[in-house]
This record gives C-alpha cells, structure tokens and sequence, in this order.
C-alpha cells in the first residue's frame, strides 16, 4: 500500500504504537484534549528532545511540560485560575504564548487568543463577556490594558516592568501542579481577522475526532516525518499557525519560532536548524522572493520539503514564482476561523493550476452552492459551503453563519473544476456589480499582480453615478512606476472590458493585518482616473 493516506498511516502508528499507548492514555486522563495534552504526550515519550526554540533558545518537551504545569499552580495560586476559568493570551510567537497555553490545559481552563494587533478599544470588547480571570500579554502590549479591570502576567518581560509578575516568576516559584483525576476540557476561543467588521470570538473544544482529518491530510500530502523541526511564521493565535503548532506536537518535531517576521531570518533559520517544514501567509512568502538572489543564495535550503502557504489567497503568479525558486515544496491551504481546514493543495496542484487551493480535507464536505443552494454545475462561480466536524457552532456572543445541506456557508465565492480542484474566487462582501455585470476583485487582482512593475495589488468597487460602481485599483509598484493606460490595457487584454479599473492609487504598501490579509476598509481616496 503507498500514497498519501499510507504515508499518514505508517506515522500515526509509529507515533501511536504500544510502547506510547500509556503515556498516552495518562497524559489524556491528566488534561484531556488540549495543547497541554499534545506536550505532554511528547514529554512522556521523548522528555529530552526539543520541542521548542525561539530567540531564548531551546526548550524540550519535558521542559515545556514542566513549565506549563508549573505555570498551571502559579496562575492558581496567585490569582484563582481554576477549572471553568478563563485565560487570555496576547502574546507574540515565543515561549511565553506556548507555556500559557499549556497552563491553561492543566487547569482546565479556557483559552482566548487575543490578536496582537488589536487596539485597546478592541481588547475591551474582546474580553468584556466573558472577562477572562487573567491575561497573559507580552511587555509591550501592557498600556493597552491599562484601566482593564483583569489582571495581567507578563508572556515576554522587558525592564522596569513594575507591579507585573511575569511567567518566568510565576514557573520559579511554583513546584508542578499535582494531576487531579480527570481535568475539565476548556474551549479554545481563536478571534476572527476582523477585516469585513468587529472581531468576532469563535470557541471549540478541541477533541481527537475533529483534529484527526486535517491532521491525516497534512501528513499525508506534506509528507511529514516526526521529529523534523518546523518553522511557524504566522501568530499562533491565528487558526494556521495554531494548527500547525498542534501538528508539530503530535510530530513530536520543535518548533522554531521568532518574535517578529523577517525573510532574511527566516531563511537563516530554516539553514541553521534544518527546517523541514514552513507555515506562512503569501505576503512573508512574497517578502522572502524580494530578497536579493545573493541573499537567498548564503543560506542552504535542501532541508525544506514543505512550504505550507494560508491565512490569504495566494496569488498564481506568487506560487509560480516560489515553485521556480523552491522547488515542489509549495502547498497552498484553504479554511477559516469558523470551518477550520477545508482543502490542501499540493505542489502537483499549483504547477496544474497555480489559482487553486486543492482538494478537501479528509472527512470534510466541500461544495459550492447557488443562489437557491442547488450545486452549482463545474466551472461556474457559487458560494462555498464546508461541513465537517471542525466546523464551529457559534459565535461567543451570539450568532453564527448561515447553513444549507447541513454545511456552513464559507463567506467566500468559488468553483470546482474537472478535475475536483477547488479555486476560491474571492469574498461574497467584495464582489462588484459594475453596469450589472459581476465583478470578482480577486481576478482582477491576480491579473494585475502579473504585471512585471506591479508588486502588490487590491481592487474595491466606489459608487459611480454612471455604472453603479466603478473599479479603483490600488497598487504597490515594483521599480519604476506604470502609466495608468499600460495598466489599464493590460487588464483588458487578458479580462473582459467592464473589468477594467478606472482608477488607480499608487501606494508604498497596501494595509494587511497580521495574517497578510487584506484591509480593503483602509485603503485611501481616490487617484488617476482614465
């Protein structure tokens, strides 16, 4: 027997084999199915590999395990944390965030994963209801909390951090917190992006069944080996780099991991500890391919066999770029905060049709539904609906997404091809009606990113008196800046005339949040109209 599902199998049982079996069912009568569970079962087995570095240097798992259930006891002692509580975390990648978590899993706990980038406005609303017993925060995150009610541990100290304990502290000063039968399972609450609106919190309670299909997928189709370190660009508090963080666990594989992302260090990372793997969103991706090919060149890369793109669309002519200067290490994954994987794309996928975002996941529905949530025919554009059991149940405070055949609808529009690729045309908010023809900005994005001076590229729909709307592109220039009219023909060479932008905004760079996806809400006035 050989293939993807073979491959996965040979490692789950390599990883599940008799010898581990009670470690196993220990570690999940200590703290059920959590993160905590995850590094724990790999401290059981393999106590003095590493599990973990970052730029404080390199943790096992038996250290992490310590760490946590240490952390666990000082967050109960010092401040009442206890089972059916809650712990927010708004931490950078690093330690700090990873030993957090564990904690929380010791408690039972739950666990709310705050977004770096949030405002204090926005953390306010975050964690008004429920109010978390504790935040977790890195150093400089703390004036945004300042006048919150909830007590905060700093995830990563700086000096002169008065009236603060930090993690570190609290690990010190605490023997490991004693197992207690059968610990609570808690939610993970991950935030939505918030780029069509306010955050919005979506919790699930992590269990064996809903993580086994994503996970057999990416074993099976990444070719992945336990104990190979894995590199995680993206937050860990988004859904792409917390699903990665899982794999790497149940791999059994460290995790490198740096604070802020730069391409350069990136590459120097994957050289210096032998990355097999790499999670990051298309904008570090396109970060890395603009370094100066001497640049890239000082750093080897042979460890690499795969490059886990998600978190934002990938452009074609991005993967094409990639394939032609890494090689078929690329894969392209599709989900979101509230259906969790949906589809994986394989290097074999991207050289067919470098657009698409692959086949589903195992044990996940995908379909692409009309505007009576008919299937929509092969070819033709629909809303994309995902079953499933990663699939959410509702929003914290209330609400959920629309359903149909009992799939849940993705938000974004997309079709099927002949051959069951799947190819995401954009966002259902976004889509233009210009003169009563549809628009999907997506493509014509795509088309203009192709362009040689053309480095970066969003396409939104203003009011016109004439058409109903009009397209406005914004692009970032790669050298020197095009003409308008060059731009505009190319588009209509390759599209058809009503996708033609009738203004284009140059700017240095287009507004992203941390995930590399596009903040359409922020993007400027007008500019040269044709």
């Amino acid at each position: 027997m050989s293939g993807p599902l073979a491959h996965a199998g040979r490692v789950l049982l390599r990883l599940a084999g008799p010898r581990q079996l009670p470690g196993i069912v220990r570690a999940l009568r200590q703290t059920r199915t959590s993160p905590a569970t995850v590094i724990r079962i790999a401290a059981l087995c393999q106590p003095h590999s590493p599990g973990l570095i970052d730029e404080r240097g390199t943790l096992t798992f038996a250290d992490l395990d310590d760490a946590g259930a240490r952390l666990a006891a000082g967050l109960a002692d010092r401040h009442g944390v206890q089972a059916g509580g809650t712990v927010a975390i708004m931490c950078r990648n690093h330690r700090g965030f990873v030993i957090g978590s564990l904690a929380a899993g010791w408690l039972g706990a739950d666990l709310v994963y705050l977004n770096t980038e949030f405002s204090a406005r926005q953390i306010a609303q975050a964690i008004a209801n429920p109010r978390p017993d504790l935040v977790i925060a890195d150093a400089e995150f703390l004036p945004r909390f300042a006048g919150t009610p909830v007590p905060v541990v700093v995830g990563w100290p700086e000096p002169d951090i008065p009236d603060h304990s930090t993690v570190d502290d609290l690990v010190l000063a605490h023997d490991r917190l004693p197992p207690v039968g059968r610990v609570r399972a808690g939610t993970i609450t991950i935030l939505s992006s918030g780029t069509t609106g306010e955050p919005k919190g979506a919790p699930r309670k992590p269990n064996t069944r809903s993580l086994l299909g994503p996970l057999v997928t990416l074993l099976g189709r990444c070719r992945l080996t336990p104990g190979e370190p894995i590199l995680i660009a993206p937050p860990l508090f988004h859904g792409l780099g917390l699903v990665v963080w899982t794999l790497a666990g149940i791999l059994r594989s460290p995790v490198v991991l740096r604070r802020g992302f730069d391409p350069l260090a990136l590459l120097s990372d994957v050289d210096c500890h032998r990355a097999a793997m790499v999670a990051a969103v298309p904008v570090m991706l396109q970060r890395v391919l603009a370094l100066p090919d001497e640049a890239r060149a000082r750093h080897r890369h042979d460890s690499l066999r795969t490059v886990l793109s998600g978190g934002a669309p990938l452009r074609p002519e991005l993967a094409e770029r990639l394939l032609a200067a890494f090689g078929d290490v690329l894969f392209n994954g599709y989900g979101s905060t509230e259906t969790g994987i949906a589809a994986v794309a394989t290097p074999a996928d991207l050289r067919a049709a470098p657009g698409t975002v692959g086949r589903p996941t195992l044990g996940v529905p995908v379909r692409v539904l009309d505007a009576d949530r008919r299937p929509a025919p092969i070819g033709q554009t629909g809303e994309i609906f995902v079953g499933g059991p990663l699939v959410f149940s509702g929003y914290s405070g209330g609400g959920s997404k629309e359903t149909a055949h009992g799939l849940m609808n993705s938000g974004d529009l997309g079709h099927f091809d002949a051959h069951g690729r799947l190819f995401v045309d954009g966002r259902a908010d976004d889509m233009i009606v210009s003169g009563g023809e549809n628009v999907y900005p997506q493509e014509v994005e795509d088309i203009l990113a192709r362009h040689p001076r053309v480095a970066d590229a969003a396409v939104i729909g203003v009011d016109d008196t004439e058409f109903g709307q009009r397209l406005v592109a914004y692009l970032v220039p790669r050298g020197q800046r095009p003409e308008p009219a060059e731009l505009a023909a190319y588009v209509k060479d390759n599209l058809a005339r009503y996708k033609v932008p009738r203004d284009f905004v140059f700017l240095d760079a287009l507004p992203r949040n941390a995930t590399g996806k596009l903040l359409r809400r922020q993007l400027p006035g007008e500019g040269e109209r044709l």
